[in-house]
């Protein structure tokens, strides 16, 4: 069977064949304009952290580098508000530790184009809050090289923390690219144990020729008490986890001192709960005291209920967090 056309005549196998041709140069060209495009953008990309670790992104630099495909590499966005006028002290620690951790990868020999850390600042991107439904800061999310972001591509903050150790380790789960953090030195510890090692022996050569403080039972009593309080509120968990001090709603400017969830904590709920134990401590002390003092019988009962209000109020209130951390527990006491 033929095909004429003006004067042409074609078998219809040839027709087809050359139909499939040109169909192959199309893809074919299509396909050479979609490596051009992702060439140029990973170009890009490593000009711009050859200049700095962090590459700042706006709107329009985002959906190009980010979210438009085509894509071979992995992004790593931290969404915050550093300006002045947010007063979003978080976001400053927060960018901290990410610097810390972009810098790692910068300058380690296992540097490539397959994982870039980009940040895009409320005040330059408002448009990509408004985009993603993003209502606080800061916040980390990875954008894989191919197909979009899942659930666990943004980092639980609240339960983790944002330390460079964990953020690390959250990369590797979602990229497989490990990351050694190296942080600049920190002589701060190393110079605050000289010094109260200085102290110390200071102390101790003043007083050379009268050493009965060292087995003064009260010194040692608060000392002890000291440590204790400083473990049982948390002190060691921050240390770990590196949480935020507090953390502060971008729409409404309100600050949250302690956390919503019974698997994570901020800072300053650890100095509050210190606090508490110790007024609680306070009153057990006064308590004793009353009972065990053999003095006026009116200031001993003064001592006792001022002891029995410390226990009774601070105790009613440590409960009260305990009941706001974890939901669903029944009691309470003077305090809801």
């Amino acid at each position: 069977m033929a095909v004429a056309f003006k004067g042409f005549q074609f078998n219809l196998p040839f027709a087809s064949i050359l139909l499939i041709l040109l169909l192959c140069l199309q893809s074919g060209g299509g396909q050479k304009k979609k490596e051009n495009m992702l060439a140029e953008k990973v170009e890009q990309m490593m000009e711009w952290s050859s200049r700095r670790s962090v590459i700042r992104m706006n709107g329009d630099k985002f959906r190009r580098y980010v979210k438009a495909p085509p894509r071979n590499y992995s992004v790593i966005v931290m969404f915050t508000a550093l300006q002045p006028q947010r007063q979003c002290s978080v976001c400053r620690q927060a960018n901290e530790e990410y610097q810390v951790l972009a810098n790692s990868w910068r300058y380690s020999s296992a540097f490539s184009n397959k994982l870039f850390f980009t940040v895009v600042d409320y005040d330059e991107g408002a448009d990509v809050f408004q985009q993603l439904n993003m209502n606080s800061a800061p916040t980390f999310m990875h954008f894989p090289a191919k197909g979009k972001p899942k659930r666990a591509d943004t980092f639980d903050l609240q339960r983790i923390g944002f330390a460079s150790e964990q953020l690390a380790k959250w990369i590797a789960d979602r990229t497989d690219v490990q990351i050694r953090v190296f942080r600049p030195p920190n002589y701060s510890g190393t110079i605050a144990l000289a010094l109260l090692v200085s102290l110390v022996g200071g102390l101790l050569y003043l007083r050379r020729n009268n050493l009965e403080f060292i087995y003064n039972k009260t010194g040692w009593a608060m000392a002890a008490l000291c440590v204790v309080f400083a473990m049982t509120s948390g002190q060691m968990w921050n240390h770990i986890r590196g949480p935020p001090y507090a953390h502060k709603n971008p729409q409404n400017g309100q600050v949250s001192y302690i956390h919503g969830s019974s698997q994570a904590q901020f800072v300053a709920e650890s100095h509050i709960i210190l606090l508490l134990n110790a007024a609680i401590t306070m009153g057990m002390v006064l308590l004793n005291e009353a009972a065990t003092s053999k003095g006026d019988v009116g200031k001993r009962r003064i001592i006792c209920l001022v002891g029995l209000g410390l226990v009774v109020f601070f105790f009613s209130f440590l409960l009260s967090i305990f009941r706001s951390k974890y939901h669903g527990y029944p009691y309470s006491f003077l305090i809801k």
